[in-house]
């Protein structure tokens, strides 16, 4: 007659039930007569190691501690595209084992030796921001002490999402956060704590960070929030790791050569508008400056639109602004000196305000310029043209040869001819000097605000 279920298969189930109810009430302690000169014998924890499916605890009810702590040797990388941070970590884990016991003085003074990972139980504690496959190399060892203290350490590379602000690109600081919990037990099962102070882990990783590269470690602190996912809730350690990325490269590349160029087009003004070579040299200068931002194109973050983005269109809408600027004197002066047209009476008392603004403006204009402004003689700091000159004494000459009335008439007409190219002319450089200031004005003002964005 066959037996029922539960005696076919009562050995297996004694076996599991003896293995969670030894040592209940009482710690499990090791007999060492295994411990002599030649190590440890296998067989001496091989009742341990045949619990490591189960959590070493004598009481189911009472949850495990598993103390965290790590330090961060490098930070790899930080890729503002994909909003990732690479680094490097060394995570220790620490909790107890009461089933893994023994007297050192009964064991020749050993008061602790290294396990494989392979026959403990190991706490599931991983990085809620990991975004890539763990590659902790396996079968690692873990130290174990005569009171059950299991120390387990394994290096990680974590590559964790971040949300990076790139605004004040370069100089930005990220705060990245890098939070650890257990993804099967919750607070009635495993808490988590920490065996150093976050300080102590602070101070440890900026001692050691390879940061030689872009970014140096600012500083860590932590908060311990519970989270709770539908009716269960999980402990949780969150660490909010601070860094900053070092500008010296940004500042030596990128900021100070644009620097240079658009205090060279400012400094361009100063050129002759006459001459013709300002328009020139600032097209040069502005196609220079276009293979500048083409080439250090690299350098720049791909995402996002950081302040030095702007900062560099600005200096190129300086840089087109004072060529339209250069168009449009050389334009005025080609027009005074080829066919200027008859000034307005408002320009002209303006001309003659800027001229000499202490000197009141004439309420009607004189006989003589109707339509074209005073004489040569009432506009200070504009002098008589060389031409007009040369034919004061001509009128007597002009008798002479039986035209003095028409030789006259054309004199006077070229006379005031001249007088309002010269009216023009310094009308020209007035305009060419405002907008001058303006730009100077512009470029300070803007200049200024983003180096006060910069230092929020």
């Amino acid at each position: 007659m066959e037996g029922s279920w539960f005696h076919k298969n009562r050995f297996p189930f004694f076996l599991v039930l003896s293995l969670l109810l030894q040592g209940k009430g009482s710690t499990f302690i090791i007999n060492c007569s295994g411990f002599g000169q030649h190590g440890v014998y296998p067989t001496v924890l091989d009742s341990a190691f045949d619990r490591k499916a189960f959590r070493p605890v004598t009481n189911f009810s009472i949850p495990t501690l598993v103390n965290i702590s790590f330090t961060m040797s490098a930070i790899l990388d930080v890729d503002e595209q994909l909003q990732l941070l690479s680094s490097f970590l060394w995570l220790e884990m620490v909790w107890d084992n009461p089933f893994i016991r023994w007297n050192p003085e009964e064991c020749e003074g050993i008061t602790k030796i290294s396990v494989a990972t392979k026959n403990l139980w190991l706490p599931d504690i991983f990085i809620v921001e990991f975004m890539d496959i763990d590659k902790t190399p396996k079968d690692l060892t873990a130290y174990v002490s005569n009171e059950g203290r299991i120390r387990y350490k394994k290096p990680m590379k974590v590559t964790s999402i971040c949300n990076l602000d790139i605004f004040y690109f370069p100089f930005d600081q990220q705060n990245c956060t890098l939070t650890f919990s257990s993804f099967l037990y919750t607070v009635e099962n495993m808490l988590l704590g920490m065996e150093k102070e976050v300080w102590e882990i602070a101070d440890t990783s900026r001692d050691i960070v390879q940061t030689h590269g872009e970014w140096e470690l600012l500083g860590i602190n932590k908060a311990t929030p519970k989270m709770s996912l539908g009716t269960s809730l999980y402990d949780q350690i969150m660490f909010y790791v601070a860094i900053r990325r070092r500008p010296r490269l940004y500042i030596i590349n990128l900021l100070v050569p644009s620097g240079f160029l658009i205090a060279i087009d400012a400094l361009s003004f100063y050129l002759p508008a006459e001459s013709g070579n300002r328009a020139p040299f600032k097209i040069t200068l502005l196609l220079g400056y276009k293979v500048f931002l083409l080439m250090m194109n690299d350098l720049l973050p791909t995402s996002g639109t950081p302040l030095i983005s702007v900062y560099f269109a600005l200096c190129l809408s300086l840089m087109v602004v004072s060529l339209l600027e250069t168009i449009f004197i050389t334009y005025l002066l080609h027009l005074a000196t080829t066919q200027p047209p008859p000034m307005p009476r408002w320009l002209h008392s303006l001309l003659l305000y800027w001229a000499n603004p202490r000197t009141c403006c004439p309420t009607a204009p004189q006989k003589i310029n109707k339509g074209i402004g005073l004489p040569p003689a009432h506009l200070p700091g504009v002098k008589e043209p060389v031409e007009l000159v040369r034919k004061v004494s001509g009128p007597r000459e002009a008798e002479l040869n039986g035209c003095p009335e028409s030789t006259r008439a054309q004199q006077e007409d070229e006379a005031q001819r001249q007088h309002l190219v010269n009216l023009w002319v310094q009308f020209s450089h007035m305009m060419d000097t405002l907008l001058f200031r303006l730009y100077l004005l512009f470029m300070a003002t803007s200049v200024v605000t983003v180096i006060v964005l910069w230092n929020i």
